[in-house]
């Protein structure tokens, strides 16, 4: 049997933890839309002094990830990906869904603590 690693543990931690919040967090709404996989609306706001936007797309590289939406933080693209309970997550924030891609933002922005966001690279 593998030795279990820091890592494999700490993954396995998180996805349990995850699993449970985002479980109880998003069960009324996802009950209450019916899984509604609609595009969220556009955003274009300040949020702790980065510039973060989103909007829905028409095509692109990442649309079956992000259902057709991109965000950016200070023009750059946020990588992100359309969980199928309806919640997001990012390239920054992988392991804390979130219920909006204005939330995904926000959250990379947290993460960050000021530092660029760097190009997601598209293969």
């Amino acid at each position: 049997m593998p030795e279990l690693s820091r890592r494999r543990a700490l993954t396995a931690a998180a996805a349990l933890a995850t699993a449970a919040g985002v479980q109880t967090l998003t069960a009324p709404t996802a009950s209450a839309a019916g899984h509604d996989h609609h595009s969220p609306t556009s955003f274009d706001e300040v949020y702790k002094g980065r510039r973060i936007q989103g909007r829905p797309t028409s095509g692109g590289a990442h649309q079956h990830h992000g259902g057709g939406y991109a965000v950016f933080v200070d023009g750059v693209e946020l990588h992100v990906m359309r969980n199928a309970d309806g919640s997001w997550i990012s390239v920054v924030s992988h392991y804390d869904p979130v219920p909006t891609p204005r939330a995904a933002a926000r959250a990379a922005v947290d993460e960050l603590q000021g530092a660029a966001l760097l190009p997601f690279p598209a293969n």
